[in-house]
């Protein structure tokens, strides 16, 4: 027979349980709703793009690991898989490795998007049996950008005589204007990653990583986070985004301003850029790329510019003024060459943490525009269009073996005979 005083200290335990059990489970966070982004994803052009690349399994196939997950730590371990197998399965699917999946042509970028899409809509809503809380969710989806975006993929071989070569890219926008949208910077990034180029002072190895459209991630510090470890080991960089109709432009000059235009989001900052130490943030910084070479170059079919027009208000004023041939000294930015979007910001954010790494002098960098990635002339209207075309296809792919012959140039002019 159990004493009186036992009996009574059991009936204190399962008191203490009954109460404890409550605050428990408040620890775990509930789980929120998916972004205005991640929201797309249930459109019919996302849908398609999925389904017609065989990458519209990818999403179930982390709900069904996750389903097994009875740890944040197996978690962990099961977004670091899945992310990392996303970005080198739609690498290899550029690159033509592997199976298409689909009919949808090799060279394009977008099922990579909106698969990522699909895995962090997965990660942010999902409810699992053991508490999770907020800071470990956003421990899960952040360790998903940094492998599904080629963040934590960048690998040089060691060998003697190789140089090497990192390139960024961006995931596409104005999604809201056209969900059928295409980044060919992107498509770019997949098609170059780990290739080799001959220059005239041997091969060098490409490495690449994309980037969001988002402005909070930039503020967080993503740019300077992924390449802080990279810009000391390579020999020359380029960050690339999708710019104006027709031509590509070699950026001289970036501004440290954000303009404000709404992101993939639908948020918008107009603001300084935010960086570290803004007692020390020059309004400018500049390309060290050899933009003479490269626009004297024959590097495709679209013409190539040295691009200096800026904005700025000029010391002592007032007003924005534009200035053809770059800013004068003194003066407030309020845009640079690429403008004050996220792709000015980028430029600006590379260079000037190559300035503050002591590589001004030592290592060729800068801002390469495209040109926008167009349609066929049947097929403009989003509400009717199909998407993709011949003509679409044709134009990605033209713009992405510019890239690379761009990249040879500079390489070649960098690097020396």
């Amino acid at each position: 027979m159990i004493s009186l005083r036992v009996r009574i200290g059991i009936l204190g335990l399962a008191m203490m349980a009954s109460v404890a059990s409550p605050v428990t489970a408040s620890a775990a966070a509930a789980a929120p709703s998916p972004t205005v982004e991640e929201q797309r994803l249930d459109k019919a052009v996302p849908q398609e793009i999925l389904r017609r690349s065989g990458f519209d399994a990818v999403a179930p196939g982390l709900a069904r690991e996750l389903g097994s997950a009875h740890s944040y730590a197996q978690a962990r371990r099961i977004v670091v898989r899945e992310g990392s197998a996303l970005w080198r399965r739609a690498v290899d699917r550029v690159q033509g490795r592997g199976p298409a999946g689909g009919d949808l042509s090799r060279d394009d970028d977008r099922p990579l998007y909106w698969a990522r899409l699909g895995l962090t809509r997965e990660v942010r809503t999902w409810e699992p049996g053991f508490g999770l809380s907020e800071a470990q969710r956003s421990a899960l989806i952040e360790q998903l950008e940094r492998t599904f975006r080629g963040h934590s993929d960048v690998r040089y071989p060691h060998g003697k005589g190789l140089r090497r070569i990192l390139v960024t890219g961006f995931d596409p926008f104005t999604l809201d204007r056209d969900i059928r949208i295409s980044n060919p910077s992107g498509a770019a990034a997949l098609a170059l990653d780990g290739t080799v180029i001959r220059t005239a002072k041997g091969p060098a190895r490409i490495e690449t990583v994309v980037f969001p459209v988002r402005w909070h991630d930039f503020a967080q510090g993503t740019v300077e986070r992924t390449l802080r470890r990279y810009l000391p080991r390579v020999d020359l960089f380029t960050t690339v985004s999708q710019g104006r109709v027709g031509r590509f432009d070699v950026e001289r000059t970036n501004g440290a301003w954000r303009g404000g235009f709404p992101d993939n989001d639908n948020v918008s900052r107009t603001e300084t850029v935010p960086v570290t130490d803004p007692a020390s943030q020059p309004q400018w910084t500049t390309t060290t790329l050899p933009y003479r070479q490269i626009v004297a170059a024959d590097t495709g079919r679209f013409p190539v510019y040295d691009h200096t027009e800026v904005t700025e208000i000029p010391a002592g004023g007032t007003t924005e003024v534009v200035r053809p041939d770059g800013p004068t000294p003194g003066s407030t930015a309020r845009a640079g060459g690429g403008g004050n979007y996220l792709s000015n910001e980028i430029a600006y954010r590379a260079t000037l943490l190559r300035d503050r790494l002591g590589l001004h002098d030592t290592l060729p960098g800068g801002h390469v525009h495209t040109p926008v990635l167009q349609f066929g002339a049947g097929n403009t209207d989003p509400a009717t269009g199909t998407v993709t075309d011949p003509e679409f296809v044709r134009n990605r792919l033209d713009i992405v073996a510019q890239v690379r012959a761009i990249l040879t140039v500079a390489a070649d002019a960098a690097f020396g005979t």
